[in-house]
Parts: C-alpha cells; sequence; structure tokens
C-alpha cells in the first residue's frame, strides 16, 4: 500500500537551515500546514496550542504556516479561534501576555468539523489544507497531530489515503502520535503495524512530552560533553543508580483511565524507561536522530528480562489509602476517588530493581519508583558512586567514607548537584559531605515552557531524536510485560499500603535496605524547619543534615527501636505517630510529626532503655551514630540542644 508521502529527499531530511538537535533563536521551522484531530480536546487547548503560541513568541514559526483543527464539534474557524483565544491565555506559562504575537498568530488558526467516519469531511478539510498550502506557499508540507485516543490512528490514517492526502503537493507529510502507544506488547507491536500500513518509519513521530524537558535532554549533553564523568560513567566506579518520580496529586477526575493504567504502564513504560535509555546508553557516532535511537535500542534490548521469581522479589506494588496533606487536610484513598472500583487492584505505586546485562553496566543495579500521591512532588535521578578506600583514613578521627552522588533535579527545581566530601576547617582532620549545586534558574533566563514546544518544532524540520521508533516501543513493552502478566495473574492481597501524603509503602524500603542501600530522598530546609529542633537553625547546619539523613517507613504495629537494643541511630518523624513503651510494657507517651527520640542512648552509648512502636504508618529520617557524632563536635547549639533535651527526658526512658 502507498504511504502518505512523496518520495522526494526532502520528506526525510530537515531543512538544510534547521538546527540538529533543538531550536535555535535564529532558525525557523520548515513551512506547513499543521491538521490536528481532536482540536476541541484538552491537549490541544491545555498543551499544544500554548506551545504553538509560545513558539511564535520566540519567532520559531514559518511565515508560511497555518493550523487546521478538525474534530466533531459543530463550530466555525471563528468560534474556534475564540474559544483557543481564552483556552491560550488560560494555559500559557508566559507572561505578561503579547497580543502583537497573538493576533498575527490568531488568523492562522482554522476549523473543519467532522467525524472521523465521514469521507466527506476529510474531502473538506483536504480542499482547506490544499488552499492553505497554495496560499502561503508551504511546498506541499504537512503536518498531521492526531491528539486522540491510539483506537483512532488506523482510522485517520486510513482515511487520509482515502482523501488522498498523499498526493497534495511534493513537500514531506509527517504524524504526531501521542501516548499510550500500546496497552501491552501485542496491542503496541498491532499498533506500529497499523501503523505502518499507510506510513514510513521516518514519518511517524511517536511523542513522549517528558523528553521535551530541558533537563532530560541535558542529560546526553551534560554526560557526552564533559569529558570528567563519562570515564566513569561504567561499572568501575558506579554503585547503582536510582531514577524517582513523585507526585503529590491523585488520580483527581483521570479514574477511569487510570483503572485501565496503573502507573507502570502511565509512567515507568514510557517515560522512566526512555529517559533512562539517555541516561545509561553507549555515546552514540553523532547526534542524529537513528545514531542516538540505535544506542537508545541496544541499551532496552540489555535490560534483564525478568522471569516470574524475579518479579516477585524485584517489585513493589503500591495503593494509597485515604491519608493527609502536608496541612493536615484530610485526602481520599484511591479506591474513592471518581470512577474507580472499590475494590480496585490498580496500582498507584511501583518500585523496580533493573539489570542492565552489557559492558558497562554488568553488576550494577537501577532502581525505579513513581507514585501518586506521594509526599512530595519531584523527578532526580541519584547516580551513587562506589566509595573511596578508607585505608588512608585510619587512625584518625574519620569514621567511614560515604558514597559520593551525583543528582539530577528535574522537577519542579531543575539543576544538577554533586555530593562529596571536604575537610572540616581546624586542625584535626574531620570530613563533612558538602555540595556544589548549579541550577536551571541561576544560570539560563529562558522563558518558562510547557514542554510540546521543542518537541512540535523538532517535526517540522523533521528531527526525530527525542522521539520513539517501532523498536524502541516494543523493547520498552517487552522489558515491561512480565510485570504486567504477574501482577494479572496474583492479584494484591494487601491494597491499600500506604497512605496518601505519604513516602510510600514500606516494602519499597525493604527492597533496597536487602541490597544493604536505602533510598536517597530529596529534601530541602522548610521540610527540615518543621521540626522544632531545627527551626531557626544556621543554613550551613541544615545543608549538612539535608544530605545525611537517611528516610526509612514502618506500618502501624512495627518496632522502630527496641529495649535492649544498641543505639546506633536517632530518629525524626517527619509523618505519622509512635507510641513509646517502658520496660513493663505500659504506654508512656504518643510521639508525632516534628519530635524525634533516640538522643539519649546515641549520648550515652548505652542500650536502649524503651521501645518505641508505630501507631500510624509513620515516616522517619534517622540519622546513624557516625553522622550524630560528627553534627555534635562540628555544631556545638545542636550538641547543646540535644544535651538538654536528654537531660530533661533522663528520669523518663520514654524516648531513648
Amino acid at each position: 500500500m502507498s504511504t502518505l508521502a512523496d518520495d522526494s529527499p526532502s520528506s526525510t531530511s530537515p531543512s538544510p537551515s534547521a538546527p540538529r538537535g533543538g531550536p535555535i533563536a535564529s532558525a525557523t521551522g520548515d513551512p506547513c500546514v499543521l491538521v490536528i484531530f481532536g482540536a476541541s480536546g484538552d491537549l490541544t487547548r491545555r498543551l499544544l496550542l500554548p506551545a504553538l503560541y509560545h513558539l511564535a513568541c520566540d519567532g520559531l514559526l514559518s511565515g508560511k504556516f497555518a493550523i487546521v483543527g478538525m474534530a466533531m464539534d459543530d463550530w466555525t474557524t471563528e468560534a474556534f479561534r475564540q474559544r483557543m483565544a481564552a483556552q491560550v491565555r488560560q494555559f500559557t506559562t508566559r507572561t505578561p501576555f503579547d497580543e502583537q504575537v497573538w493576533n498575527d498568530f490568531v488568523d492562522r488558526l482554522h476549523y473543519v468539523p467532522g467525524k472521523f467516519t465521514d469521507a466527506a469531511a476529510f474531502e473538506r478539510l483536504r480542499t482547506v489544507v490544499s488552499g492553505l498550502d497554495a496560499k502561503l506557499g508551504c511546498g506541499g508540507n504537512v503536518l498531521f497531530y492526531m491528539a486522540t485516543p491510539p483506537s483512532v490512528f488506523g482510522m485517520v490514517s486510513n482515511a487520509l489515503h482515502s482523501a488522498g492526502f498523499d498526493r497534495l503537493g511534493e513537500g514531506w507529510k509527517r504524524v504526531i502520535v501521542e501516548k499510550p502507544f500500546g496497552h501491552d506488547l501485542a496491542s503496541a507491536a498491532a499498533l506500529n503495524r497499523e501503523m505502518l500500513k499507510f506510513w514510513r518509519e521516518d514519518q511517524i513521530y511517536r511523542i513522549d512530552h517528558y523528553l521535551g524537558k530541558e533537563t532530560v535532554q541535558n542529560l546526553m549533553a551534560f554526560r557526552f560533553s564533559n569529558g570528567m564523568f563519562e570515564p566513569l560513567w561504567n561499572r568501575n566506579y558506579v554503585d547503582h543508580i536510582q531514577f524517582t518520580v513523585d507526585e503529590s496529586v491523585g488520580v483527581e477526575a483521570r479514574g477511569s483511565y487510570y483503572e485501565t493504567s496503573g502507573v507502570l504502564r502511565d509512567m515507568i513504560q514510557n517515560h522512566m524507561f526512555q529517559m533512562l535509555a539517555y541516561l545509561c546508553m553507549e555515546p552514540p557516532v553523532s547526534f542524529a536522530a537513528d545514531a542516538v535511537r540505535n544506542e537508545k535500542a541496544k541499551l532496552l534490548d540489555a535490560v534483564r528480562i525478568m522471569t516470574p521469581e524475579q518479579v516477585r522479589t524485584n517489585t513493589v506494588r503500591g495503593q494509597y489509602g485515604p491519608g493527609r496533606g502536608t496541612d493536615g487536610a484530610p485526602l481520599a484513598g484511591y479506591r474513592q476517588e471518581p470512577n474507580v472500583s472499590p475494590t480496585s487492584g490498580t496500582e498507584t505505586f511501583a518500585a523496580i530493581k533493573l539489570n542492565i546485562d552489557n559492558w558497562r553496566w554488568d553488576g550494577v543495579p537501577v532502581y525505579l519508583r513513581s507514585g501518586k500521591r506521594l509526599w512530595k512532588r519531584g523527578t532526580e535521578i541519584v547516580v551513587q558512586f562506589k566509595r573511596a578506600p578508607d585505608v588512608l583514613f585510619r587512625n584518625t578521627e574519620v569514621d567511614s567514607i560515604e558514597h559520593n552522588r551525583l543528582i539530577f533535579h528535574m522537577q519542579p527545581d531543575q539543576g544538577i548537584e554533586l555530593r562529596f566530601h571536604a575537610k572540616v576547617p581546624g586542625p584535626a582532620l574531620r570530613l563533612q559531605n558538602v555540595n556544589m549545586h548549579f541550577a536551571y534558574g541561576d544560570a539560563f533566563k529562558a522563558s518558562r515552557a510547557i514542554g510540546y514546544e521543542v518537541l512540535v518544532y523538532n517535526c517540522m524540520i523533521g528531527d526525530a531524536t527525542l522521539f520513539s521508533r517501532t523498536d524502541l516501543v516494543e523493547g520498552a513493552w517487552r522489558i515491561a510485560q512480565p510485570l504486567l502478566d504477574y501482577w494479572s495473574s496474583t492479584p494484591p492481597t494487601d491494597f491499600p499500603n500506604y497512605e496518601a501524603g505519604s513516602w510510600g509503602p514500606k516494602a519499597a524500603f525493604d527492597m533496597l535496605e536487602d541490597d544493604k542501600r536505602r533510598w536517597v530522598e530529596i529534601i530541602n530546609r522548610d521540610v527540615m524547619e518543621r521540626v522544632p529542633l531545627f527551626a531557626g537553625s544556621d543554613p550551613s547546619f541544615l545543608n549538612s543534615l539535608l544530605m545525611i539523613l537517611e528516610p526509612d517507613v514502618f506500618e502501624p504495629g512495627d518496632f522502630i527501636v527496641r529495649e535492649g537494643d544498641s543505639a546506633d541511630a536517632m530518629f525524626f518523624i517527619a509523618r505519622g505517630a509512635v507510641e513509646v513503651i517502658d520496660a513493663s510494657g505500659e504506654r508512656v507517651k504518643e510521639l508525632g510529626v516534628g519530635d524525634f527520640f533516640g538522643e539519649i542512648g546515641m549520648l550515652s552509648s548505652k542500650p536502649r532503655n524503651a521501645s518505641v512502636r508505630a501507631i500510624t504508618q509513620t515516616d522517619v529520617f534517622l540519622l546513624k551514630r557516625t553522622d550524630f557524632n560528627k553534627v555534635l563536635a562540628q555544631h556545638p547549639s545542636f550538641a547543646e540542644s540535644v544535651e538538654r533535651i536528654a537531660r530533661e527526658r533522663y528520669r523518663a526512658p520514654e524516648a531513648s
């Protein structure tokens, strides 16, 4: 079957003036007509039209450019323009709104009503597109954007073919399709076959808005432009990698969609696997699209496919139940959300341990986790390096050498952080974790983007670097499929297993502790100052604490410390409540958010003289003995506060 494109070189090559790898201020996109199917939907009004307006603000749209929307709504072009004018003003991230740019932009908007099953509607669409192409001189270049469910991709493609769009001029024809691209491996393969009936692979741009974020693109730039890091990017120096996507929101009004998706399909299989490929792939021979995508495909192909037993031991799934936000307001559980089954087994959280079976990463585990209704919103990648030998520091005051960490902050604060050791000023040899932090907002004065700008622009210039090919889509599904199969055959019996507003299921923390590791929770000074002991503390003191506190989660009934245990850590309650139990088994006190315990045992070096048990799901930061001693030595005011509180508690064994 013929495809919707001519065979001219321009249909597969970027414009000669187009930059490789992203837009620059002086290069506009190719002339073209952009046809949006589903033009009345949320995607168009919230993201796509505002992104196109932003491109216009930046001077990146060709003067020979028009937009034609198509949907079932019986609108005129004027009605479409009026609606989009209100929506773009609401959802743009640019302030102030540029009326001059908008007045030019709105004249580019056109609309054709019609159903996707109506051949006559596609004939009308062809007439409008053909007329605009001739009027503007677009050379037959047409970009089709399917802002629709995947179930109609084939239907629309067939209608375009039947209407003769492949014979519309000699320019390029390209199609952008939105995720979800398949529901599992079989459906993804079937959808690929259907699309390839009408389009060549080089014409299909499978869009993932996460890959339009500057910090995601910077993963490659950082790795391959800085000679100091790439030699360390392997199993000889890296201990493990953590990749976290936390969402503080629940499913809200998307219950119907999420019931058929879950976090594995919604976030991990697409966004996280593709970003992981950028982080861990081999250096490409160039930044040409296929050179980059070839290396991504090799990386995904090297990820070990799990057996059912490996899925059982290397994954954790969770679902949020009722809880409270940081302001104390109650939060509904997933099963209480609209359009969600009251007995739903859909996962809203998942943690996965992956292994990459190639020379570079052999033996280096990669831990991924993502979830809804967690304690904060944030996306971070942590590359933890192996510890340096501590033999040089014997017979000094250095107790242990900690891991160096390189942290990519993706959102909401975009930046890169390097945590390493430095000598504490003074005559003795002491070490302290310090950090170097680069913030995008401090270095670059760029307008805030939605994420679609660079992706749509790259489609206009024919740069497919940031888009998935058939093999990338199916490679990601091959990794996810064993998890889907095992989870569907073994329904969860403990849902819900984490409270809304918490750090997630305890089992996710246990999974890393079994490997003698811990999750790195990225916290800030605002969080620390909620603990009364730290309120108003010196910023340098809080910064040092941020890098040494370790997170842990306990379920109701779990003992955090037991009477008679050796004292190896002090605990700060970030969320939840605990009870202190004396030697006779009586509850003597209840502690909550902002409280701490365990300092007496740390100061006296004696066994615990009371037990502490979680009443609710409890999230705590722990300060290990070696770090506790460092903090006491380096910050006398903290030592005085702790010792004063310990003296006050000495006669009451409730929180030792």
